[in-house]
């Protein structure tokens, strides 16, 4: 199984588990799913008096993004303006980190093409998206975006390619 890690926080933020979809070589886009956490019914095998009431035990039971649990997302939230501020800091730590782990000029070139173009279609439909940052919660990492499909039903994530490194596990 291969983990990808943040290149700045060195979260982990997805894996190969999950189909990921390399998109216009910048993004790569994964499918989630709800999942339900908690809610787990102990029976002690004793019988219920009939006097007594059902004490109703309250219903623990959460839905949830199974890649947000799983990589231990947490939300976050920004409004248009932050959001491009964070994003221009970011896309240049990400560059800084290509030029030091030897990336070829070509490569870093078509990154900041690519992310520049990705990062207007994300700016256009800015409302539609929420936001995660790793289990770290460094504000310098990479935000992951959520989305929905056009069915509005299945939840997609969304993270930049040259912000993650594969760690074989």
């Amino acid at each position: 199984m291969i983990i990808f890690k943040d290149i700045i926080t060195g979260d982990e933020l997805i894996s190969d588990s999950y189909d990921l979809k390399l998109i216009d070589g910048v993004v790569y886009e994964a499918d989630c799913k709800k999942i339900s956490i908690g809610g787990v019914d102990v029976d002690i095998g004793a019988n219920a008096s009939a006097e007594e009431a059902d004490e109703g035990t309250e219903d623990t039971t959460q839905q949830v993004l199974d890649v947000s649990y799983s990589f231990r997302l947490n939300e976050t939230s920004f409004d248009k303006k932050s959001y491009l501020g964070h994003l221009k800091q970011y896309m240049k730590k990400v560059k800084e980190t290509m030029k030091a782990n030897g990336a070829s000029d070509e490569d870093v070139t078509t990154f900041e093409k690519g992310a520049q173009g990705k990062a207007k279609d994300i700016v256009g439909k800015f409302k539609d998206y929420e936001f995660l940052i790793g289990e770290s919660m460094d504000p310098d990492g990479m935000v992951v975006l959520l989305n929905y499909r056009e069915d509005g039903v299945t939840p997609y994530v969304t993270f930049w390619k040259h912000g993650l490194k594969e760690e074989k596990v």
